[in-house]
């Protein structure tokens, strides 16, 4: 009995080392009323090579607004078909709504693929940006087992983490990331990789110390430019982060903001084959543009500004001053080619769980592989500027079940039952 109780004891021990902590993921959540919705980001990591196109589908938004919002080159022929690899980090473009009091994506359509489970689609296929309790709740699945398979076809609601905050930081534009803490970030690492302090990031999220736990979803503050259109536009209230870009008015402008300020700029887009006129009244400047006349006295500056899209019509404001000085060429953010290689940092997830077919986003998961096959790249977003942020609070998603735990408990009862023998 006492070699018995040596071993039950050394095996309890294991199981409490190989056991996953019952800790619950954390993900903050800003209460709502009404109707109204803002723009908002979503952080995802490729968990196997996908086409632009793919992704995009996978959460209802248009190939060319998710490449905008990562600066990268939007406009290039067959850039919708573009691979992205796996472990590359995107800011995926969201309507934050109000649903059941909360802020939350609820745009988000996905049919079960052969083989899928709520687990895989919460896990894999989204990331950890929604919990299989999320999905199943959602669908009104109260009895179904997040490992079972579901039914080939079957349409699913997913909810995506948001929040609005009014759009602002610290009374600035800003507009709000839903970043997954990954194994081995740190919350000084995230706040230093997005270039915010520790205190905004707790401040927002409403942390009591600057700890967070993988799984955890963070409210990241991001530095944006504002639009000031009026309500009737259909564009009102249109944000864009800093170093990034937007499409609006049917793909027909393009907006940008930075490098150097937080001024909204918008030009003419290429995109669409048939788009109004983009002068402005009563002079030959386009939008984006700007005439100078230089003079004793300064530069008389006129200037064409992009003021929303109403009724199909593209609204442009004229401009006329006096400057000390007349400008020069407008800075704009870089736009690069989409990446070919994912460089693993704070920012990037660990190697793919598994695969999807390679023409359809999320398709069926077949075994990893033995080992990565993602390159060392360098492609980094654009980093963002300091500001305080608001406070949120923080909502509990229950931990699934563990496999390796259940594997390991009977593992141990089977040896206890054959030294008892």
């Amino acid at each position: 009995m006492m070699e018995l109780s040596g071993f039950v004891a050394a095996a309890v021990m294991v199981a409490a080392i190989v056991a996953p902590s019952p800790s619950e993921a954390k993900t903050t959540i800003e209460p709502c009323s009404g109707s109204d919705s803002c723009p908002a980001l979503l952080g995802y990591t490729l968990y196997a090579d996908m086409k632009v196109s793919e992704v995009a589908a996978l959460f209802a938004t248009e190939p060319s607004a998710l490449l905008a919002a990562n600066a990268l080159d939007f406009a290039a022929p067959g850039s919708a078909h573009r691979i992205l690899p796996a472990g590359l980090f995107l800011r995926v473009p969201a309507r934050c709504a109000c649903a059941d009091g909360v802020r939350k994506s609820v745009s988000v359509r996905y049919a079960a693929r052969p083989a899928d489970t709520l687990a895989t689609l919460a896990d894999v296929v989204f990331a950890g940006l929604a919990s299989a309790d999320q999905i199943r709740n959602a669908n009104g699945l109260a009895d179904t087992d997040p490992d079972a398979p579901l039914d080939a076809g079957q349409p699913l609601v997913v909810p995506l983490p948001c929040v609005c905050f009014n759009s602002s930081d610290s009374n600035l534009p800003a507009l709000y990331l839903s970043y997954v803490v990954q194994v081995g970030d740190t919350v000084p690492a995230i706040a230093a990789g997005y270039e915010t302090t520790v205190t905004d990031v707790m401040n927002a999220n409403a942390m009591g110390s600057p700890v967070a736990a993988p799984g955890d979803i963070l409210a990241i503050p991001l530095p944006a430019c504002a639009s000031s259109f009026p309500k009737s536009a259909s564009d009102h209230g249109l944000l864009v982060a800093n170093g990034t870009y937007a499409l609006t008015a049917g793909n027909c402008v393009q907006c940008s903001c930075g490098p150097g300020n937080l001024n909204l700029y918008c030009t003419p887009a290429s995109l669409s084959g048939s788009c109004p006129s983009t002068q402005c009244s009563n002079s030959n400047v386009l939008l984006g543009n700007a005439s100078t006349h230089a003079t004793s006295a300064g530069c008389n500056v006129s200037s064409c500004s992009y003021g929303g899209f109403l009724n199909g019509t593209i609204e442009t404001l004229l401009n006329t001053g006096l400057q000390p000085k007349c400008p020069g060429p407008h800075q704009v953010p870089l736009l690069t080619d989409p990446p070919t290689t994912v460089n693993h940092d704070y920012s990037t997830s660990l190697p793919p769980l598994s695969a999807p077919a390679p023409a359809e986003a999320g398709g069926d998961m077949p075994e990893p592989p033995p080992s990565s096959s993602v390159q060392g790249g360098s492609f980094t977003l654009p980093r963002m500027s300091p500001a305080d942020g608001p406070a949120g609070s923080v909502s509990r998603a229950q931990p699934l079940a563990s496999k390796p735990r259940q594997i390991l408990s009977g593992f141990i009862l089977c040896l206890i039952l054959h030294f008892h023998m």
